[in-house]
């Protein structure tokens, strides 16, 4: 895909996370295209509340708030893993999974209840979800709407160290590793979220 024309009023856009993970994911995407990607906390912006059920509700509240709070342009994601066998979950709250079954909000913790969870199970089939926000002010009428999916499966030992989130447990089959075995520059280019950047792009071009 020809990468599309960037508007000068988005070279500079507010990251609506302190996720250092996604920070490094989201500036090695964004960079070849020239837009500089601020996180929030360096511009004194707190977290947004996600009180939705969906994805895109959740990226569009987040955007909307840093916009509001900064007067930039933004960019927020709202992702998660879905786990066929657990009708979906975590969904949503997959970074905060572990702490609404009275355990800590950790990596760590996730993982280890998700495990927990699929003991037994046969069905290991999961797949990421990444919706991309941009919104160009805080009332933005038209914001942009990527998303994107990435299969693949649940393991019980992690493997990997590249990754973040639930990504040592996430097997790709294709490639006979798990996401966080993934070189960088390769997740970038399978993941979730660079499909998701795919269709923004696409229709930033349009717009």
């Amino acid at each position: 895909m020809t990468a599309p024309k960037i508007p000068d009023s988005l070279r500079r856009v507010v990251l609506a996370s302190n996720n250092a993970g996604k920070l490094r994911e989201f500036s090695a995407l964004f960079a070849p295209l020239g837009i500089e990607l601020v996180p929030q906390g360096e511009l004194g912006v707190p977290e947004a509340e996600e009180p939705h059920v969906t994805f895109v509700e959740n990226a569009l509240a987040k955007a909307r708030h840093a916009s509001r709070l900064t007067g930039l342009p933004a960019l927020a994601d709202d992702s998660g893993l879905c786990v066929a066998a657990l009708d979906g979950a975590p969904g949503v709250y997959s970074a905060r999974y572990a702490k609404m079954h009275g355990g800590e909000k950790s990596d760590q913790a996730n993982n280890d209840l998700l495990v927990r969870k699929l003991a037994g199970v046969a069905d290991r089939s999961a797949w990421y979800v990444a919706v991309l926000a941009l919104v160009r002010s805080e009332n933005d009428p038209r914001p942009l709407i990527g998303e994107g999916l990435w299969h693949g499966e649940i393991i019980d030992q992690p493997e990997g160290a590249n990754g973040f989130g639930y990504d040592p447990h996430f097997y790709l089959p294709d490639q006979a590793l798990t996401a966080a075995a993934l070189d960088p520059e390769e997740k970038n280019r399978l993941s979730h979220r660079a499909r998701a950047l795919r269709e923004l792009l696409s229709k930033l071009s349009q717009a």
